[in-house]
């Protein structure tokens, strides 16, 4: 299946995850379910077509100082739920202006002292977002609001990639989506952000500095499919399945599961016009 994004200035990693096939047959009814980036100083085009698509909730994953010093628009008519997946700063997972540069090379050195490389690094951070008992109540608090507020839900964090995906590889499994899928859902994420990393990348090499931190940063910059399968692989060690880690870690019923997919599927579903620039592009 060919996964676009959404059209919108300023935001170049954002998807409906509409029209995937799921359990039963059925498929995630599109205009529901929106993964994104950071809603920061959108121009009016963008909030404008936010509003023509139907965004009523916005969730937004990230920790305090992220959301203190990249503000998000708040669209009219939307409700703001702020839910911070992590509690403290983590590099390539974090965005932060300030104390960025030394907390990286803080890191560099821990990860070359206690880790492989940038990867295993990475792995264990998606790790612990999944099972550290702070970030699970958190989110079981996002399921919450899936299972209780009505209209299409947004839910970010600042690149889209890392929180934002961990959180769509656990909705689009309790909706029954294939798991080749949901991977190549995650790694959409490097295409749709491919022009803005390599210029990025570019301009990294030139820069005179520490190689380590350099390396580290294109590491985190990237979404490989080994940072998503390798956390899915350790619910499976632990739980038996992601569906397992749902039910047992997050506490969702088979009552959950049934609201969520009654909710969210639908048994067919109309391919938009995408010549309309407010269209949901699948």
């Amino acid at each position: 299946m060919q996964i676009k994004k959404l059209k919108l200035r300023k935001l170049n990693n954002t998807r409906d995850i509409g029209g995937f096939p799921a359990a039963d047959g059925l498929y995630i009814r599109p205009g529901m379910l929106i993964r994104s980036g950071k809603l920061y100083r959108l121009p009016k085009i963008t909030k404008k077509t936010l509003k023509a698509i139907g965004v009523k909730v916005v969730i937004d994953l990230r920790i305090d100082n992220e959301v203190d010093q990249y503000p998000p628009c708040m669209l009219e008519g939307t409700k703001y739920i702020h839910i911070p997946l992590l509690t403290t700063a983590k590099p390539g997972i974090t965005y932060e202006k300030r104390s960025m540069p030394s907390l990286m090379k803080e890191e560099s050195t821990l990860i070359e002292t206690e880790f492989k490389d940038a990867y295993e690094y990475m792995h264990r951070i998606y790790t612990d977002v999944l099972f550290d008992k702070e970030s699970q109540e958190s989110i079981r608090k996002v399921f919450d609001v899936f299972l209780t507020e009505d209209g299409c839900i947004l839910w970010n964090c600042s690149g889209g990639k890392d929180r934002a995906g961990i959180i769509a590889m656990l909705l689009e499994s309790v909706l029954g989506v294939p798991e080749d899928l949901i991977i190549q859902d995650y790694m959409a994420s490097q295409e749709f952000q491919r022009r803005k990393r390599s210029t990025q990348k570019r301009l990294l090499k030139l820069v005179p500095g520490y190689r380590r931190f350099k390396e580290l940063l294109i590491a985190f910059m990237d979404a490989r499919p080994e940072y998503i399968t390798q956390a899915m692989d350790t619910m499976k060690e632990q739980y038996g399945s992601v569906m397992g880690y749902c039910k047992e870690a997050l506490g969702l019923t088979d009552g959950d599961i049934r609201t969520l997919r009654d909710k969210y599927l639908c048994k067919s579903y109309r391919m938009p016009d995408e010549t309309d620039p407010n269209a949901i592009i699948l």
